[in-house]
């Protein structure tokens, strides 16, 4: 959840804040193992027979529940309103990728459009679907960025292998955790509803969007829970109702950033 004061005047709450959710979530007792599957390796020849090969790909099967390992990094201090580029660190430190969070906040694209207010409202500022908007350090006023941006920088670190399942349905993404691959996805600080809205302008278009929004990692599931790793509170592999996940999730327009 984010959040930010103006000196002159008082306004809401807006981006990565620095309460924890309150009561929803909950630390696996026992982590889950992934099993590999067995691929027999020897195979006896039939003499004079043919098989053309099947044209059909066998659909995958999304596991019943998933906890991957990834490790935990935290966004502060430096990072006040860093989630997403800290959540998208842990992501590529998973792929093997050597790169801190620090390195993802000078390499992602920022949208520079100065914060124009009137009487505690925002006016104009910048569009988080074309770079981060404001300051992150949280020297001065910071907001977030979307998952183009965020597909861009996995492309840099591995070319070719960014998957954007921004718009789909959420089993898309938990069939995507279920091979192994964690994702970068858009909530709520508290994993709620968001409640608190606010618009501006930029270069002629209203942008609408919560103020509380946040990103986390999503590091697996179970049948009633999501599992995350927040790199606000600093928790790893919390486990947090799915059905209410959902809703936030949705909230902020199903985004999600993985790679493959």
């Amino acid at each position: 959840m984010r959040n930010f004061l103006f000196i002159s005047f008082l306004i809401p709450l807006l981006g990565c804040g620095h309460s924890e959710p309150s009561g929803s979530f909950q630390r696996p007792d026992i982590a889950s193992k992934e099993l590999d599957a067995q691929i027999p390796v020897q195979a006896k020849k039939v003499q004079q027979k043919v098989t053309a090969p099947s044209s059909k790909t066998p659909a995958a099967v999304k596991k019943d529940s998933v906890i991957i390992d990834v490790p935990l990094i935290r966004q502060n201090p430096e990072l006040k309103y860093g989630c997403e580029v800290t959540s998208l660190a842990m992501v590529l430190r998973h792929a093997g990728v050597q790169v801190g969070k620090m390195d993802l906040y000078n390499a992602v694209k920022k949208d520079i459009d100065p914060l124009i207010r009137s009487k505690g409202d925002i006016l104009k500022w910048g569009n988080p679907a074309e770079g981060f908007v404001g300051d992150m350090t949280g020297t001065s006023a910071g907001y977030a960025v979307f998952d183009k941006p965020i597909e861009e920088l996995v492309n840099r670190y591995l070319p070719g292998r960014a998957v954007n399942l921004s718009s789909q349905n959420f089993e898309a993404v938990l069939m995507h955790v279920s091979k192994g691959y964690p994702a970068v996805v858009w909530t709520t600080g508290d994993y709620r509803l968001p409640d608190r809205w606010e618009s501006w302008t930029h270069s002629g278009k209203t942008i609408k969007t919560p103020l509380d929004l946040h990103a986390v990692v999503l590091v697996g599931y179970d049948e009633q829970f999501v599992i995350l790793n927040d790199p606000l509170s600093g928790k790893k592999q919390v486990k947090v109702s799915k059905e209410q996940f959902i809703s936030s999730w949705k909230a902020l327009q199903s985004r999600a950033v993985s790679y493959q």
